[in-house]
């Protein structure tokens, strides 16, 4: 993970996004979750931007964020994974925009 902006809005990208398949999802919520905490995060971000395919625990990951006080948005994410998140209807509990960072 990187983090790029940190305060009330908290930016994450993933380093590698060809590997997120491998992202151990429990390690990246503790380090989310200390991020939000140690910065005040009110809004947290995830710049998808690249990033082809999510797994589905990052998915539930991503949805369950939203339980520690914040508000969790989707930037740039691709068309599979936008398709996805209608399907899945997580696109009501996160919110997704198309943005330059």
């Amino acid at each position: 993970m990187h983090v790029y902006q940190a305060g009330k809005l908290t930016v994450v990208s993933f380093v590698s996004a060809d590997h997120l398949d491998q992202v151990v999802v429990s390690d990246c919520r503790e380090e989310i979750a200390e991020l939000i905490r140690k910065h005040n995060c009110e809004v947290l971000g995830f710049d998808l931007t690249g990033v082809k395919l999510v797994p589905s625990g990052m998915l539930g990951m991503l949805a369950s964020l939203g339980r520690l006080g914040v508000q969790v948005y989707v930037f740039n994410p691709s068309e599979e994974i936008r398709e996805v998140l209608e399907i899945t209807r997580l696109d009501t509990v996160l919110q997704i925009q198309k943005v330059d960072l």
